[in-house]
């Protein structure tokens, strides 16, 4: 393979909704460029992006996969992506390292709420789109339907390069109305034959090549005088329009074609090649520092590395774009992230199951590598004293959650080695060791995200795990002041302990001031704060806690003891043993022993005086509650909104998003639980949604008096 220079390297990903045909694309589009002798398919479990055993299994793509095809003296670098909601990590992860996204349209279901959901995550990353409307020789395939909703979704960006004469089955004709010709296509599809428009298609075509112009003419002020002057373009001129309205967002160009009879798919190619930037076309990429690196083959090498895969023979394979320079085989380069030496022993180009070893790559193309040491996502690799540093891949919000274990206890040890490898491959899956609720917890784009790491841990690795309820993460709190004492005292022989606390509890609430008089025993008693101490908590909220001792009736160094007797409690709070959080402690009394106090006496006497006083403080639980936002078909609005109500949702908005409903609302994390299997049977598979956490709330009287019942159970078992 010969070393492509930036500006004969295109970089794109396929993108859209499951069952638009990406893979059944790729497949073509290598086909065509002599990368395979002939086409998998998804049916016959031998394409080459989906090569892995669930995504067999499955019959659909899991992974992103890196391809590429050699069309015409370029180098075309694409990255078939997932198409399900659950994977939505891998189009992201392709989306920050391509210069175009090419969306792939199901010509039976046009528009999806995937479709939209993947342009928002380009529209941030600033990528152009290329529209592909695919499987138009479908019997039920409706592309006039399809460009009229994507026109509702995304404007009048949206222009026509192509239609199809006769779509549906036996479609073979299409008419380009960039280069006014017809294409008709033998029933092995392939290369066309070019014919002349038919005088019934001459109407139409002119008027939309005419829009075509106009659209390109547009982006480009040179180009409009010349629209003006000569009322045409060349076709040249129109693609170095096109070209500008691509990088700049302002165009969105329709291609219709059939993936799997092969029918446009070299039309397509040749556009990107002619049309689609290059790397070296593109803005330069922007270091954390602001810095801009144009990507150079003559610049400093510098790689950044975006995703991970494990293989059975070759371990952990690291993909990269190369941001600058030029990287060589055996070349040395430096973790900036972390300070440690690599050295890339052997390069790639990738063909997803195929890799073809190379010599070197150029700034702007995109590869693999293997047995890097101390290298990840995201990481940024250097030539020596170059400190270029690209971000962190940005990725949503889990959006489900459930404990894991396995089902054997004494692999423990080994699941957890296994989940924190699956979380390299994919960052959208997260897993921690929760101290706090005493879980494993896993959490995922959905059900069938978790589902899926589930068989592969125990097909791939033979290891029989199980699901089960994940706990929440209550909070606990008071609502009022109260006082408490406790006397800690113990003798047994020789020296024994003696400890006296009083304190008070209450509320607390930022900027509240100083306590200055407190009612203790239906006395008014006056408080003299000689010290404070602020306490943030890992788990939000705060304690603060005052030494209010006066003449010395408990000694200084006792203080210390006292709030760690305190925070044990906290840590352990006397309701459902969850973290309290936002209590002012204020010691203002005890005794002591001359001989027999010490600090332990302090501490169980500051723990217990606190666990009383908290039960009478009238206290709550609170629960974590989540910003809620899905977006919804029109006609699954009420029953979406149903569902949500049956939640404890509160209501917080609604409106109208791109052809969509966005509704918003506030739901307790409890009542989440499994939302996205639930959201998914009520719609089809047709909705989406986020959700970031908001806060906490106190829970209902009639919640709380359940999780009372269900804590004092399980103490009961235990």
């Amino acid at each position: 393979m010969k070393t492509y220079k930036p500006n004969e390297i295109k970089n794109i990903a396929l993108v859209g909704s499951a069952g638009s045909g990406k893979t059944t694309l790729a497949e073509a589009m290598m086909y065509e460029g002599g990368v395979i002798p002939r086409r998998g398919s998804i049916s016959a479990k031998n394409t080459s992006s989906d090569y892995r055993p669930v995504e067999q299994e499955y019959g659909s793509s899991v992974f992103p996969a890196v391809l590429y095809t050699e069309w015409k003296e370029h180098k075309l670098n694409f990255i078939d992506t997932p198409g399900a909601d659950d994977f939505v990590g891998g189009v992201i992860s392709a989306l920050n390292v391509v210069d175009t996204g090419v969306m792939v349209i199901n010509a039976v279901r046009g528009i999806e709420v995937g479709t939209e959901i993947i342009s928002r995550h380009a529209k941030r990353l600033n990528k152009p789109l290329i529209f592909v409307i695919n499987q138009v020789d479908h019997e039920k395939a409706n592309f006039d339907h399809t460009v009229e909703q994507a026109k509702a979704a995304f404007g009048s960006k949206v222009v026509l390069v192509q239609y199809p004469v006769n779509p549906g089955i036996g479609f073979n004709r299409v008419i380009d109305v960039l280069k006014m010709e017809m294409y008709q296509w033998k029933p092995e599809g392939g290369k066309p034959d070019v014919l002349p428009i038919p005088k019934e298609e001459e109407e139409k075509a002119n008027e939309l090549h005419n829009a075509l112009i106009e659209a390109a003419a547009e982006n480009d002020e040179g180009l409009m005088e010349l629209f003006f002057d000569k009322g045409s373009l060349t076709e040249d001129e129109m693609r170095a329009g096109i070209r500008k309205g691509l990088i700049a967002r302002d165009m969105f160009p329709v291609f219709c074609v059939s993936a799997e009879k092969d029918m446009c798919v070299r039309r397509f190619m040749e556009f990107v090649i002619n049309v689609a930037p290059s790397a070296s076309s593109m803005p330069p990429s922007i270091t954390e520092d602001g810095d801009e690196v144009p990507y150079d083959e003559k610049g400093p090498t510098s790689l950044y590395m975006f995703n991970t895969t494990v293989e059975p023979h070759l371990g952990e394979v690291i993909y990269f774009k190369v941001a600058s320079g030029t990287i060589h085989e055996g070349d040395d380069l430096y973790n900036v992230t972390n300070d440690a030496k690599e050295r890339i022993s052997t390069l790639y180009a990738v063909a997803g199951k195929n890799r073809t070893k190379v010599t070197e790559m150029m700034a702007g193309d995109i590869g693999a590598t293997v047995k890097l040491k101390n290298t990840n996502n995201g990481d940024t690799l250097n030539e020596k004293d170059v400190h270029y540093k690209f971000g962190k891949i940005q990725y949503p919000n889990p959006r489900f959650r459930t404990a894991v274990r396995a089902v054997n206890t004494s692999d423990e040890e080994k699941l957890a080695e296994i989940l924190q490898r699956i979380h390299q491959e994919d960052p959208t899956f997260l897993v921690e060791y929760s101290k706090e609720l005493k879980q494993m917890i896993i959490s995922g784009q959905g059900e069938f995200h978790l589902n899926t790491m589930k068989w592969r841990i125990e097909h791939n690795d033979k290891l029989e795990i199980e699901f089960y309820p994940p706990r929440i993460p209550y909070r606990e709190t008071i609502t009022k002041y109260a006082y408490a004492d406790y006397r800690h005292k113990k003798q047994s022989g020789g020296a024994g302990q003696f400890g006296e606390v009083h304190l008070v509890i209450e509320p607390y609430t930022e900027g509240m001031p100083a306590p200055t008089m407190y009612k203790i025993n239906g006395v008014d008693s006056k408080i003299s704060v000689k010290d404070t101490e602020v306490v943030e908590l890992p788990w939000g909220g705060k304690l603060v806690f005052y030494n209010c001792i006066v003449g010395g009736v408990i000694d200084a160094r006792f203080m210390p003891a006292i709030l760690k007797g305190i925070m044990e409690k906290m840590e352990e709070g006397p309701l459902t043993g969850s973290y309290a959080r936002d209590i002012r402690v204020s010691v203002y009394d005890g005794k002591m022993h001359p001989v027999d106090s010490n600090e332990i006496s302090f501490k169980l006497a500051g723990r217990h005086a606190f666990s009383t006083a908290f039960k009478q403080a009238s206290p709550k639980i609170l629960e974590p509650i989540y910003d809620v936002e899905v977006l919804v078909p029109d006609e699954y609005m009420g029953d979406v909104m149903g569902d949500l109500q049956t939640r404890r949702a509160i209501i917080m908005g609604m409106e109208a998003d791109s052809g969509f409903q966005k509704l918003m609302a506030k739901v307790p994390l409890k009542e989440m639980q499994r939302y996205s299997t639930a959201l998914s049977s009520i719609t089809g598979g047709r909705a989406t949604f986020t959700m970031n956490f908001s806060g906490y709330e106190k829970v209902p009287a009639e919640v709380q008096e359940e999780l009372l019942k269900a804590y004092q159970e399980q103490e009961e078992d235990e």
